[in-house]
């Protein structure tokens, strides 16, 4: 069941990344409403290729879920300060996906917290 969450979570960041590095409308419209654009759309697009790696590999699980908790907090927070829930019509699709892909992230770094090599957990 872990292997599926593992899967779908780098599924969903990457699929994002065609929306951020071919500069879609929607995409350059929410990094500009944040102050992040271009630099910011490029740079998390970035950081989540990194993490969807991560994810597929057993010993950086837990390095690829708290990078995907980080990236899909910060965009919840956008959502929920400047963006608002729905963007540009798309009945908040995209706000409910993040909120789906944080709360999968939560799971993975929870099961996989032991391999956290800093935390020395039993």
């Amino acid at each position: 069941m872990l292997l599926v969450i593992r899967i779908i979570v780098a599924l969903i960041l990457i699929q994002t990344l065609r929306f951020k590095f071919t500069a879609h409308p929607d995409s350059v419209y929410i990094f500009t409403k944040v102050g992040l654009e271009p630099i910011g759309r490029i740079a998390i697009g970035i950081i989540e290729l990194i993490a969807a790696i991560l994810l597929l590999f057993r010993k950086t699980i837990w390095l690829g879920s708290g990078l995907t908790l980080g990236i899909i907090g910060g965009a919840i927070s956008m959502h929920l300060t400047q963006l608002g829930i729905e963007i540009n019509g798309d009945g908040g699709t995209l706000f409910y996906q993040a909120v789906f892909t944080f709360v999968l992230s939560a799971v993975l770094c929870w099961f996989y917290r032991k391999d956290i090599p800093f935390l020395n957990l039993p």
